[in-house]
């Protein structure tokens, strides 16, 4: 997303030679393969591992984290692959995308016309907003150690990451269309007035 905002606003008029099938296609395919081969070594530890004691996960859904606290062998060296792979993963996307948001925000301040700035800002607004709630909370999730006061707090942000933001995605981006906009307008208009 991060890439198509930045090729539709700093080469508006080499956009559709540059955003082709192909492109999408590969950007598409390199996210669902990255995605896999991070999770790769996960699902190979966790079916060679073995689990003891009980079998009830505190937690909303069966994350990765919360099945390491149902092993019985060491999970310290899991934990350090973990982390050595996620937060290099998580900080070059994050890299990634706010280098391009810099050269974004840099060509609209140099538009000429109000109207075009006003329209890229509220073009890139959304997606901007999403991926900072999405990566504040994963990477306060991993980050940070979970102890009993703050297995909520976690729980909370597992859902928001997870659930909560791919969720409100189409909500969020459709936002930006006219005929939702003026619909939402015309429906508050009547609660207010009516």
């Amino acid at each position: 997303m991060a890439y198509d905002r930045y090729v539709a606003i700093c080469n508006p008029l080499h956009y559709s030679v540059i955003m082709n099938k192909r492109v999408c296609a590969l950007l598409s395919a390199s996210s669902w393969v990255i995605g896999f081969l991070d999770a790769l070594p996960y699902g190979v530890f966790m079916s060679y591992s073995s689990f003891c004691g009980h079998n009830v996960i505190d937690h909303l859904f069966c994350n990765f984290q919360t099945m390491l606290q149902l092993l019985c062998n060491d999970t310290s060296a899991i934990k350090l692959l973990m982390n050595t792979l996620n937060l290099p993963l998580v900080l070059v996307s994050l890299v990634l995308i706010l280098t391009s948001y810099i050269y974004i925000i840099s060509s609209i301040l140099k538009m000429q016309s109000v109207n075009g700035r006003y329209k890229a800002f509220s073009t890139c607004s959304s997606h901007l907003t999403v991926v900072s709630i999405y990566c504040g909370a994963s990477l306060f999730v991993y980050l940070s150690p979970i102890s009993a006061k703050t297995r909520s707090v976690h729980k909370l942000l597992d859902a928001s990451y997870s659930t909560v933001i791919p969720m409100l995605n189409p909500i969020i981006y459709s936002l930006r269309n006219k005929d939702i906009k003026a619909a939402l307008k015309k429906g508050t208009e009547r609660r207010i007035g009516g």
